[in-house]
């Protein structure tokens, strides 16, 4: 017989009754019936439940072990007297009858219990992160992940994709978000930096004859957290192709997703069908984001001219001075009390908007400041034109067009939400297409990079030298699912020339160019191919197929949102000779301000 165990704590079943087995694993729950323990013993594969009773010379031993405790037990699988079997368990139909007990590891009172879903504080469950795996929701979170990826390297490599590996140790880019800088010592006052994604390698992999290439790649960018993106580091699936259109990256891709989506979708609907296709600027005024939910069906509507020289003078006033008013439609709201529209327009109040303005409506009939100023009959042409129906208000943001239509965007999700129109039970995908190449930098006064400066523009040359910069189109797009952006990607600049000039007109210089990306435009003077990718990311993947709304909760060993490890105590300060090896000294904290008056 082995060492520790015959099965898993997942494999008996009544056709084993009978058997003498050894099992090891933790001790998940005990329950003392009066001189009958039960004990559910877990490891990572399911439960089994353990029976002593005073006959057996395990009970002393169980009985004394805390939770937590790890054991080896062998006994004799008996069938479970009727009425008492458990459908939840795949072990349901047994137990096992305790004949000794190997203690491997007895466990000290534990900072947190794994039994059960209660909830606990966050710096808690990170400080103690092994103990938080070992609860059930969050292994299975761990045990997805694996598929996932597993799924993926399968899946990209029968589309003919070859995986490389890229180099974690490189150099710092001018371009994108803050890096995470690594000290040479070899090279004193000299920095490697940690790559913030593959971009340069892969397209270089292109430019050295490699047709199809991927990899599940580990990315490291200095930003804050949020919900749905760890501080310090996320992987994602990374891939480029040579000789393509946008089309051909989409239809690459698109079967990867789909047939991953509905491997793990338990259930749940996917996207039928070729990705709908949204560009940047309808997707910013229909849904006022380019990450849009479609499973949301509101649509807003652009109704600033419904208002030019209108009797509500405010909206008046702001169409009249340059900026928009939007409209978000609230179906079937008839029987919403006056509440649900003043908490709808303080919640905007706590977003820091001016508010949201909004009319009611109930069996045709129109209700509110906004109403009673715009008219009836204005009213009722408004509300044609959007297409609503007898019992549909309306919310209005309004002001400069960049900041209604973001108002307008979140107004959109929380209605949605509020009024119960999202399908928890779908996964609705789409492309967010054609994203202008610069955009104007109120801060800086010029012209810059709006998405990807590595894009190649929609037109090419000819249409940086004979366009307006801000109606440039670029060849990029991004990835959505139910409003979570899994990925950009775009067709890439693989020609000195169009670089050149894309940069000239962001107020970049040739040297400059030749000095910041040296590696990537000297390659590409030698014969680069035209080519594209994309990257969408692991996390996300897995955080939207595990019900996650936190992205924490699919990462094994994540940071906290100061991206501090508190379980290995990271970052953390280095000795004075290490220091030293690496040139490096450390400024000391600057000394508090003086108090005023001091």
């Amino acid at each position: 017989m082995h060492a520790y165990r015959t099965h898993t704590c997942a494999q008996l079943r009544a056709s084993d009754v009978g058997q003498a087995v050894r099992l090891s694993g933790w001790i998940h729950r005990k329950r003392d019936h009066g001189g009958v323990l039960f004990v559910d013993l877990r490891d990572h594969y399911g439960i089994t439940q353990i029976v002593a009773d005073t006959d057996s010379p395990a009970l002393p031993v169980l009985d004394r072990l805390r939770v937590e405790s790890v054991v080896t037990i062998d006994g004799e699988v008996k069938a479970r007297a009727e009425g008492t079997t458990n459908a939840n368990l795949q072990t349901g139909e047994i137990e096992l009858f305790a004949r000794r007990v190997t203690v491997q590891s007895q466990a000290a009172e534990l900072p947190m219990p794994v039994a059960g879903d209660q909830e606990y504080p966050e710096e808690i469950r990170l400080k103690y992160r092994y103990l938080d795996l070992r609860r059930g929701s969050v292994h299975r979170n761990m045990v997805l992940r694996s598929a996932v990826i597993a799924s993926i390297r399968r899946r990209m490599m029968e589309g003919g994709f070859t995986e490389f590996q890229t180099p974690i140790l490189t150099a710092s880019s001018p371009e994108g978000a803050r890096d995470y800088l690594v000290p040479s010592r070899i090279h004193p006052g000299k920095f490697y930096a940690l790559p913030q994604a593959p971009q340069m390698f892969k397209q270089l992999l292109m430019v050295a004859g490699f047709d199809r290439y991927f990899q599940i790649a580990p990315c490291f960018r200095d930003e804050d957290a949020r919900a749905d993106r760890s501080p310090g580091e996320f992987y994602q699936l990374d891939f480029e192709m040579s000789f393509v259109t946008q089309d051909d990256v989409f239809n690459a891709i698109e079967p990867v997703l789909v047939g991953l989506f509905r491997e793990f979708a338990d259930g749940r609907q996917v996207t039928e069908g070729a990705f709908p296709r949204v560009p940047y600027r309808e997707a910013m005024l229909k849904y006022g984001s380019d990450k849009p939910d479609l499973r949301n069906p509101l649509v807003i509507s652009d109704v600033g001219e419904q208002f030019r020289g209108s009797g509500f003078g405010l909206f008046a006033k702001i169409v009249d001075g340059g900026g928009v008013v939007r409209a978000i439609p609230a179906p079937n709201t008839a029987g919403q009390s006056r509440k649900f529209f003043d908490d709808t327009n303080d919640w905007a109040r706590g977003e820091g908007y001016a508010g949201l303005g909004y009319a009611t409506r109930k069996g045709g009939e129109w209700g509110g400041p906004i109403a009673k100023n715009h008219g009836t009959e204005s009213m009722d042409r408004l509300a044609a034109e959007m297409g609503l129906g007898p019992d549909d208000s309306i919310f209005f943001a309004a002001g400069k067009e960049a900041e209604a239509a973001k108002l307008a965007g979140a107004a959109r999700t929380r209605l949605g939400q509020s009024l119960g129109l999202i399908d928890e039970n779908r996964f609705e995908f789409c492309w967010i297409v054609d994203f202008p190449m610069f955009e104007y930098d109120e801060d800086a006064k010029k012209v810059d990079f709006s998405h990807n400066p590595f894009s190649m523009p929609q037109g090419e040359l000819e249409a940086l030298e004979t366009k307006d910069p801000l109606e440039i189109l670029a060849w990029q797009y991004d990835i959505v699912c139910n409003g979570v952006e899994l990925s950009s990607g775009a067709i890439r600049n693989h020609r000195p020339d169009i670089m050149y000039k894309a940069f000239e007109i962001a107020g970049y210089t040739q040297a400059e160019v030749d000095e910041s990306f040296s590696g990537m435009i000297n390659a590409f003077k030698f014969g680069a191919p035209p080519h594209g990718g994309s990257a969408p990311g692991i996390d996300r993947i897995v955080m939207l197929l595990a019900g996650e709304p936190n992205i924490r909760e699919v990462v094994v060993f994540p940071m906290n949102q100061r991206a501090e490890d508190l379980m290995m105590n990271a970052p953390a300060p280095v000795s004075a000779k290490q220091l030293k090896e690496l040139s490096i000294r450390v400024v000391g904290e600057p000394s508090a301000p003086a108090k005023p008056g001091a």
